[in-house]
């Protein structure tokens, strides 16, 4: 089994810009995974009063009444990726189980915090056991790729198991599936990783979330500091959580170019195969090609893509492509 042996991550156009000598603003950038649709942003940010500390009420409020859960089964992190480590810490557990190729960061805070690291193809042994009381990582829709799973037969076997479970919805907004959050009533060792800016549009704006039982989130409340997300941060979310539009919009937009580029991908020459995804970015196999080789071809184009070879059991033929605008994508069909 090949191991991920780098935790590089896509959209540094900033890097690429600079190696290949043009301006930032002209890179296009199919290798991040962030929404290129965007809410409206109905706030004056001249106005906001930084001089006292950030008070959260509000944005718990508009969060929890998105998802439809209590206030008190929410805590707010600075980013999905600084509550990953924040709840591996917090669990202090000694094994792990990551169904991969999934997110990078799952491995390095894992090694991080002394777990001891089990990996589960899911491609091919998704039904593989998991070791009981350990700590069970599926990311939904899962990354490189955008599959979503019914994990309804996963969540009974992990439960039997008695195992402590993180389910990553960062990218579930993007479609319209259920959510595990109904399981949360029923057991008390699950969490489910919600990012607050990947749907939003909004990277630079660290916020994610973490959701579980009154119980479990007052002892996560307990080891974290007061004040995480500035004030700008809070307010940006809850505008762009006030645009009723956004998410039918955001949706239709994004399944339309999603079958567009699928359809691109699929009448390449340099594909092999491309893999369903219900997210906003495919992943494919090249064909007589590597992804190195790949990523070269397109540099003259200024198209940036995501190598996957960093990924549990993904090799050198595997990019992943996001989706992006109109204009994006006609580029990239031109040139492939």
């Amino acid at each position: 089994m090949k191991k991920q042996t780098t935790h590089q991550h896509g959209g540094n156009i900033k890097q690429f810009s600079q190696e290949i000598h043009c301006p930032i603003e002209e890179v296009i950038d199919l290798s991040s995974n962030i929404n290129f649709v965007k809410p409206k942003i109905n706030i004056d940010f001249n106005t906001l009063n930084i001089s006292a500390y950030p008070n959260y009420d509000e944005l718990y409020k508009a969060i929890a009444k998105l998802y439809n859960i209590k206030i008190s089964q929410i805590e707010l992190f600075n980013g999905a990726t600084t509550a990953i480590y924040s709840l591996f810490r917090e669990l202090n557990l000694t094994e792990v189980t990551l169904y991969s190729p999934c997110y990078l960061e799952y491995k390095k805070s894992a090694k991080l915090n002394g777990y001891y690291l089990n990996f589960i193809d899911r491609f091919k042994n998704i039904e593989q056991e998991v070791k009981e009381n350990s700590l069970v990582i599926f990311v939904n829709p899962s990354t490189p790729d955008g599959k979503f799973y019914d994990i309804k037969q996963l969540m009974e076997e992990w439960i039997k198991k008695n195992c402590t479970i993180l389910i990553d919805e960062s990218f579930l907004d993007f479609t319209p599936f259920e959510s595990a959050i109904p399981y949360l009533e029923n057991y008390d060792k699950l969490y489910i990783l919600k990012s607050m800016t990947k749907f939003y549009s909004s990277a630079g704006i660290r916020i994610g979330t973490i959701l579980s039982n009154e119980k479990n989130i007052l002892a996560l409340q307990k080891k974290e500091p007061l004040w995480k997300i500035s004030e700008f941060d809070s307010h940006y979310l809850q505008s762009a959580l006030s645009d009723e539009n956004f998410v039918k919009k955001s949706r239709k937009i994004n399944d339309e170019h999603r079958e567009y580029l699928i359809k691109i991908l699929e009448n390449s020459p340099y594909i092999e195969k491309v893999y369903p995804s219900s997210a906003n970015f495919v992943m494919v196999k090249l064909k007589n090609i590597d992804a190195p080789t790949f990523q070269k071809m397109l540099i003259p184009y200024k198209i940036m893509i995501r190598d996957c070879s960093n990924f549990d059991f993904l090799d050198d033929t595997f990019v992943r492509i996001a989706v992006k605008d109109s204009i994006a994508l006609k580029t990239l069909e031109k040139h492939l």
